[in-house]
């Protein structure tokens, strides 16, 4: 996923978690909330409650960032100027990589969050 499409100050992440919509299925939260810009930009948060061990949680990371940038939900996919952040649960680390494609293709299809 290139830069341009990645959530990272800690002002626009709290601004996404005090004013954006809230959506949750199965071991994932999705928030969404308007930016000013033109391009729609991802924040993946994967807490210490899921596992203690930093490389399972950049693992999870890795995994929703693969998932996001497939062809489906790739930034040019959703609605221009959006900021998306996707809280991972404990329970989550269980999960297999293609479970966790369809509960982002539900959390995505309920936040009504893609061009089509």
């Amino acid at each position: 996923m290139p830069k341009i499409n990645s959530l990272k100050k800690e002002k626009d992440i709290e601004r996404v978690f005090e004013k954006g919509k809230k959506f949750k299925e199965d071991f994932l939260i999705l928030k969404i909330t308007k930016n000013a810009l033109s391009q729609t930009r991802f924040g993946f948060i994967v807490s210490k409650k899921v596992s203690k061990k930093a490389t399972l949680r950049n693992k999870i990371k890795r995994k929703l960032r693969e998932i996001v940038s497939k062809k489906g939900r790739h930034p040019s996919a959703t609605r221009p100027g959006m900021d998306i952040l996707l809280s991972a649960l404990p329970g989550l680390e269980t999960k297999d990589f293609w479970e966790i494609d369809e509960t982002l293709n539900k959390l995505f299809k309920k936040a009504k969050c893609l061009k089509n």
